[in-house]
């Protein structure tokens, strides 16, 4: 890792510019293909599309992320828009005023907190939260990401699949969006590095004095808040982030709520539950596909079931069902 406060600690050759500038054209060569495999294979299969719309996993919520001054998709700078169900704006503030419009919540039964609008407060955010995710980005955004090179359609505009509408409220969109980002993000390293000032010696900025700051990023997972106080020596005095799997949660699990209810009818469960419940998760953060894998490659999860008075009536793991005396 080459960077610094202020820049980098390393310039690229042009002999480097020249190995980047064959790897960015491979790499919008695989997206062209792997967004046409989808096209193809996915878009034109009734069944497939049939399961992406399905209503288990749709969930309206607020959507988030940052833009730039057109609210365009933004990656690294810009302010953070929100827009509501509806499609229309409804927060949109500077990254270091962030403070006064999101709030943390914590739940007995989770480790990670919940994120919410302060202006419409815990209750309200616990039935309709705001996501910030790969999807929910070109709904934040007034277009979907551009390419660089050529004009793009807008697959994702609307319901992902009915064009004229946003936002779009479909979990398994999610990973078109990223097919899409994909090509941008290609496309954009390819206009960079075919850029010969890319070489130029000018790689750090004088820093300033140490003290407050607060950046917002759009990372593959979602938007990333981090805050940090530092002191006259540049030691850490201070720190809150806020990640994307936090900005998430509430409609993660809301959206495993919706999962399990289509599948789970009066304590009857299927063999299809957990990947019914793995499905809901998963499509929101590509780093769960990993986190979730276990050796010889088997998710370890089990699903609880409970009753109303919140007794654990069984267990679902991949071994199969396992029933408990009702407790109490």
């Amino acid at each position: 890792m080459s960077g610094l406060p202020g820049g980098v600690s390393k310039f690229i050759t042009e002999e480097e510019r020249e190995t980047l500038v064959a790897l960015a054209e491979g790499s919008v060569a695989f997206s062209e293909f792997t967004l046409q495999v989808f096209h193809d294979i996915v878009l034109k299969n009734k069944s497939y599309v049939d399961m992406i719309t399905d209503p288990r996993w749709a969930l309206r919520t607020y959507y988030m992320g940052l833009v730039n001054d057109k609210n365009q998709p933004d990656y690294y700078d810009g302010d953070v828009r929100v827009v509501g169900p509806d499609g229309k704006e409804f927060l949109k503030f500077k990254p270091k005023d962030y403070l006064k419009h999101i709030a943390e919540h914590v739940e007995p039964y989770s480790y990670c907190k919940y994120t919410y609008l302060k202006a419409i407060g815990w209750k309200a955010s616990s039935t309709g939260p705001t996501r910030a995710s790969t999807a929910s980005r070109p709904s934040a955004a007034s277009t979907s990401p551009t390419a660089c090179r050529r004009p793009r359609p807008e697959p994702l505009e609307g319901d992902a699949l009915h064009p004229g509408r946003r936002p779009c409220p479909h979990d398994l969109a999610t990973h078109w969006a990223r097919l899409i980002e994909l090509l941008n993000a290609s496309e954009t390293l390819e206009a960079l590095v075919q850029d010969k000032s890319i070489v130029s010696r000018d790689i750090r900025a004088p820093i300033g004095r140490p003290g407050e700051g607060v950046g917002i990023v759009e990372a593959a997972r979602g938007t990333l808040i981090h805050h940090y106080v530092l002191d006259e020596q540049g030691m850490m005095k201070d720190a809150n982030l806020i990640v994307a799997t936090t900005n998430n949660h509430a409609a993660i699990s809301l959206s495993i709520r919706n999962a399990a209810k289509a599948v789970i009818h009066k304590g009857d469960v299927s063999d299809g539950t957990l990947n019914t419940v793995e499905m809901a998760f998963r499509a929101y953060d590509p780093c769960f596909g990993c986190a979730t894998h276990a050796l010889p490659g088997e998710l370890p999860l089990e699903v609880h079931l409970r009753g109303a008075d919140g007794s654990v009536m069984g267990t679902l793991a991949r071994d199969g069902l396992r029933r408990h005396p009702k407790e109490g």
